[in-house]
């Protein structure tokens, strides 16, 4: 060990290294192209799919991905005395009883949902006006602009406030006017604006304009204990899928549904959804790890192939060090250190390079709100794992043309023409 840390250290060690990759400049510029490309492939394809997943994650921060709405539909069959076609309304009775009965759920969040004018002073629009609970700004993030969004107080003494979205401030007030504790007429009632807030890229559920306390909306429009839909998040490690079967099933059972009936009651699993999505992400993170590292090793077998093409061309040479008395270990070392550097060299050009990508890439399309490639990049200890593969497989494969090097006998070396 120590003997080959010296020899590491000596100029004649280096000098002959360099000789040798002299002799065909090209030959060698050529083949360190092949661990260069594949290692330059391996970072930036790593850290594209990096940036993918960071505006994937950002894009879905503000909602509860383990989520899926629940609403009713018509009935498709007969049961227990109740006709087919039947409309299901939901109710906060089952929101009660999903929480309390299905196992693995966090939130139930009941909605309901309407379309209606709204005007300040001789400005108005048709917008989409919901009832909601302050539980909902858990599940679904509302970044606001200004104030707060429907608290709890507004629940119990059925306040008339409202949360509006931007467009629609700007569509009800003047430029730059001063919304908050000001009025909108909301099917002709006052309601104070508390809040503005800015939509999202994406909706889960229905596009929503305007949040008023659900109590509020409830008496308003004279909806009772009946409900839009409901939006039922699951705890960690709790499967969306079965809570989602268990919830619809218990919703059948309260209110008479026959349960075969797949057309009562409509559903969207966005946990399913975007398990999907995250799946793809792993399956191309794993995609780009076997093509960098097979590229990689294609352009390691070249560097193979030339350290041979060098070991026959330096026949005599090797006869003459072996007949002055250089032992098989000292060829091989003198073989593998060569093929250990080029592969080395090319792969730092390569980390470069591909770190390079990844600055131009973050540039181009890692810049604003709507942004494809969110601070794509790798991490240290990726960069560390692939300099170790590249001098795991750099020496590997130095050892065939060592062997093939020490394999030819002195005497034979030295009749080679």
């Amino acid at each position: 060990m120590i003997d080959t840390i010296k020899f590491l250290f000596e100029r004649d060690t280096w000098q002959e290294l360099y000789d040798s990759m002299s002799k065909n400049k090209l030959r060698t510029i050529v083949t360190m192209i092949g661990v260069w490309w594949g290692i330059l492939l391996l970072i930036g394809l790593l850290g594209s799919a990096k940036g993918m997943e960071n505006s994937f994650n950002r894009l879905f921060s503000n909602f509860a991905t383990n989520s899926v709405f629940i609403w009713g539909n018509n009935t498709s069959k007969p049961f227990k005395g109740f006709q087919e076609g039947r409309w299901v309304r939901l109710s906060l009775n089952d929101t009660d009883k999903i929480r309390d009965n299905v196992p693995g759920v966090e939130f139930v969040v009941p909605r309901s949902q309407t379309q209606g004018l709204v005007t300040k002073n001789l400005l108005s629009g048709n917008f989409s006006i919901a009832g909601d609970y302050p539980l909902l700004d858990k599940v679904e993030k509302k970044k606001l602009i200004h104030g707060r969004f429907i608290n709890q107080t507004d629940i119990e003494e059925k306040r008339k406030v409202v949360v509006i979205e931007e467009d629609a401030y700007k569509q009800l007030f003047e430029k730059d006017a001063e919304a908050i504790g000001d009025y909108v007429l909301i099917n002709n009632i006052n309601f104070k604006v508390v809040g503005i807030y800015k939509s999202s890229n994406i909706s889960m559920g229905p596009t929503t304009d305007m949040h008023i306390p659900f109590t509020t909306f409830q008496a308003m429009y004279n909806r009772g204990d009946k409900i839009g839909w409901m939006i039922i998040t699951g705890k960690t490690g709790y499967d969306i899928v079965q809570l989602e079967e268990d919830a619809k099933l218990l919703i059948k059972n309260l209110n008479s549904i026959h349960p075969e009936d797949n057309r009562a009651l409509g559903s969207a699993n966005a946990g399913k959804e975007i398990a999907k999505v995250t799946g793809f992400l792993k399956g191309m993170q794993f995609l780009t790890w076997f093509v960098g590292i097979a590229t990689l090793i294609a352009g390691v077998f070249a560097i193979g192939n030339i350290l041979l093409i060098t070991v026959k061309e330096r026949t005599k040479e090797i006869g003459v060090r072996r007949a002055l008395g250089a032992t098989p270990f000292e060829i091989k070392r003198q073989i593998v250190v060569e093929a250990v550097f080029i592969t080395l060299v090319a792969g730092l050009f390569g980390i470069i390079s591909g770190g390079w990508i990844l600055i131009l890439l973050d540039y181009k399309y890692g810049q604003g709100a709507e942004a494809v490639l969110v601070n794509a990049s790798v991490s240290i200890a990726i960069v560390f794992v692939a300099l170790i593969i590249l001098v795991t497989l750099g020496s590997l494969i130095g050892l065939i043309p060592a062997f093939k090097a020490t394999s030819i006998k002195p005497i034979e070396a030295l009749r080679e023409e």
